[in-house]
């Protein structure tokens, strides 16, 4: 299954043994569509709970605003609150993450641009050609 949204906060690594991580991170998926016989355009978010297995260092990439696109599969957990209501949860299982976008920050915008210096030894007067 394939899915694509923007990260919602930063993603969280949990230590869950001697040698398992898992990143924990949450993403909103944002889809509109028209009612019938209406002209207003209705926006739909949908926040999906994901779990990534496959590595903790991948958390470092994933921030606040990225736009990732994950494969994997829909893991559903059920379970009975303090008030003994049966409630449900569904997470997706990615085993496959693309970053699509960056967010922007401001450090990024400040950022200068990579120029070459222009010095005598990069650019000699006499080329050969």
């Amino acid at each position: 299954m394939e899915i694509s949204g923007r990260i919602t906060k930063d993603a969280v690594t949990a230590k869950i043994s001697n040698d398992r991580e898992v990143v924990n991170f949450s993403i909103a998926v944002n889809d509109s569509y028209r009612p019938k016989g209406s002209s207003e355009l209705k926006k739909i978010v949908t926040y999906i709970d994901c779990s990534y297995w496959m590595g903790s260092k991948m958390a470092q990439w994933l921030k606040k605003g990225t736009m990732v696109e994950l494969f994997g599969r829909i893991g559903l957990s059920v379970y009975t609150n303090a008030e003994g209501r049966a409630l449900g949860s569904l997470t997706f299982h990615t085993s496959n993450i693309k970053i699509l976008v960056f967010p922007k920050t401001e450090n990024t915008a400040e950022a200068p641009a990579f120029q070459k210096k222009n010095t005598a030894k990069d650019e000699p007067d006499d080329l050969p050609f």
